[in-house]
């Protein structure tokens, strides 16, 4: 039975194995270090999927009698025990050669599983991803085997967070994208884990997540498994479900969350919770799949970390949640001299009024008067003249109406601007996802100006919306004309009425830009043939057709380019 259950080495976390503890004063984590919350458990509770023992454990075996201050190699210096079950213990210690922290577990030489832990740390060892809490250390010495892993006092146990409640979309995405490929790529080595539980996980201070105990953790407890990927992609589902609802996705309460009702089966996340993520709901229960059975709604099970992986990165981008700017403070409350009061405070001396000297009145004087005569001469003088020019100026171009105009001859500029139907052949094209993941089915991009209207280019399935399911404004194709050309007109053939706009690329661009903004709108249209016209002929290289709404199709809403024609 473990003394204090912690995040601090993983397979401290007796979650599905042991009781917790309500009153633990405190607990030392790998990346936490403030106190977590624990909530009890009946033994019954804790018999679930995601800790349920193996038959190949053995029987309690008392740990090592080991004390603080205890030296290890004559190098690590135990500091504090946060574990001591089935005949192992775990510990935070501290390496004084590096002085850096550090954690290690401790069990007989003699030990059933001694071998086995020792091999598993060393396999982890040599995998050196930084996406997993590397193993530093797998010595026998004195009647002892130890393994000494990572320390990370800047990150948080998934535990801690699902305590505060379920998780963002974009954050819930970014747990089942980084560990699924994590577990993806430690299986193409040959390990798995097979304890992966949310004390297993941990989030760092930039949003990567890490993972800890793989191979050591399943090889400390004696769990094997017949379907190792199988396992892993499961206890994933198991994670992404939590992170989405903040239940278990089982019958009994673990890990701190409250279990399914019992008797009614296996829920999707979204009718567990109101507002969950649609497609993050149908990857958790494609993940969560048992014996080839799954409760998607469409799509075929996971059964592999690479298969979870990969229908991780088929989904559209979610984007993060806007950052919230705080509304500006009201200016301060001014009280006005009548809630001020003026009772008992010193009122203000009178002012003695000063004389106002009084100017004499202008111009009245014998030198004003002598003034106002030579200004009016001066005024009657520019009147006389002006009028004299006006005159002169009307019998000029009396006489001059009889000439007749001089034509001026039109420049070279007025017939560039003209369009001419002559067809502008397309040189390269591809796709244009500057708010997705930058791919819009990039390798069937030629079917769209290939001049077969029986080919064409598809965009990517969006669900619930035509507008891209709401994640971002458009997608389109970038036509590379490969050098600047007079563009007129550009003819769209659409499967089903799209929405699209014709936009152009400056003159002087030296290369394609890489937003939607960095080109220039020049027409829009709707329907399955649309003909855009700009309001007249421009000069551009790369031409973008950005489509902005889309057909159902696919079960969902998708655009489809059947052939696209340009003329100067």
């Amino acid at each position: 039975m473990a003394e204090r259950s912690t995040a601090a080495v993983d397979v401290a976390d007796n979650s599905g194995d042991d009781p917790l503890t309500a009153k633990a004063d405190k607990a030392a984590t790998d990346g936490v270090a403030e106190t977590q919350k624990k909530v009890v458990t009946t033994a019954e509770a804790t018999e679930n999927k995601a800790g349920e023992p193996q038959s190949g454990e053995q029987p309690t075996i008392t740990a090592p009698e080991l004390h603080s201050g205890h030296k290890l190699a004559r190098r690590y210096r135990l500091e504090e025990c946060v574990t001591r079950l089935d005949g192992f213990s775990s510990w935070r210690a501290v390496d004084e050669k590096l002085r850096r922290a550090v954690g290690v577990h401790i069990l007989p030489a003699d030990h059933p599983r001694a071998r086995s832990v020792l091999a598993a740390a060393r396999s982890s060892a040599l995998l050196g991803d930084p996406r997993f809490v590397q193993v530093l250390d797998a010595v026998e010495e004195n009647d002892l085997v130890y393994v000494v892993h990572e320390w990370l006092p800047d990150s948080t146990e998934l535990t801690a967070l699902l305590a505060a409640g379920p998780m963002e979309p974009h954050d819930a995405y970014q747990l089942v994208s980084q560990v699924s490929q994590a577990m993806a790529a430690a299986h193409r080595e040959g390990l798995s884990h097979l304890r992966l539980t949310p004390s297993a996980v941990l989030r760092s201070s930039t949003g990567q997540y890490r993972i800890r105990g793989l191979a050591v953790n399943a090889a400390l407890r004696g769990i094997s498994a017949d379907r190792p990927q199988r396992t892993d992609t499961e206890a994933i589902g198991a994670l992404l479900y939590a992170a989405l609802t903040q239940r278990w996705p089982y019958d009994n309460d673990a890990y701190g969350l409250s279990g399914l009702p019992k008797g009614v089966g296996l829920l999707p996340p979204d009718q567990v919770r109101a507002g969950v993520h649609r497609g993050l709901s149908e990857i958790a229960m494609r993940a969560l799949a048992n014996d080839g059975a799954t409760a998607s709604r469409q799509e075929p099970p996971c059964t592999t970390p690479d298969e979870l992986a990969k229908a991780v990165a088929a989904m559209p981008r979610i984007r993060p949640p806007e950052p919230a700017f705080p509304l500006p403070a009201p200016p301060e409350y001014q009280r006005t001299t009548y809630q001020q009061g003026t009772y008992g405070r010193p009122q203000p001396r009178p002012q003695v009024p000063q004389p106002v000297v009084v100017p004499p009145p202008p111009l009245q004087s014998r030198a004003g008067k002598a003034l106002k005569w030579a200004v009016s001469a001066l005024l009657i003088a520019a009147l006389g003249l002006g009028s004299w020019q006006i005159a002169d100026r009307l019998l000029n171009q009396t006489k001059g109406s009889d000439t007749p105009p001089v034509t001026q001859p039109q420049t070279g500029e007025d017939e560039k601007d003209k369009p001419n139907g002559k067809p502008v052949a397309i040189v390269e094209a591809h796709d244009f996802d500057p708010e997705g993941d930058g791919a819009e089915n990039s390798d069937q991009i030629k079917n769209a100006y290939d001049g077969d209207p029986k080919t064409s280019w598809p965009t990517m399935r969006y669900d619930g919306y035509s507008k891209f399911g709401n994640l971002k404004s458009g997608v389109g194709i970038v036509l590379d004309l490969g050098k600047v050309q007079q563009v007129a007109k550009v003819d769209v053939t659409f499967e089903g009425s799209t929405s699209v706009e014709l936009r152009t690329a400056p003159e002087n661009a030296a290369s394609q830009p890489d937003r939607a903004g960095g080109f220039t709108t020049q027409a829009s249209g709707h329907g399955s043939q649309v003909s855009l016209s700009a309001a007249k002929p421009v000069m551009t290289r790369y031409v973008l057709v950005w489509l902005t709404d889309l057909p159902a199709g696919g079960g969902g809403y998708k655009g489809q380019i059947s052939e696209i024609k340009i003329t100067s």
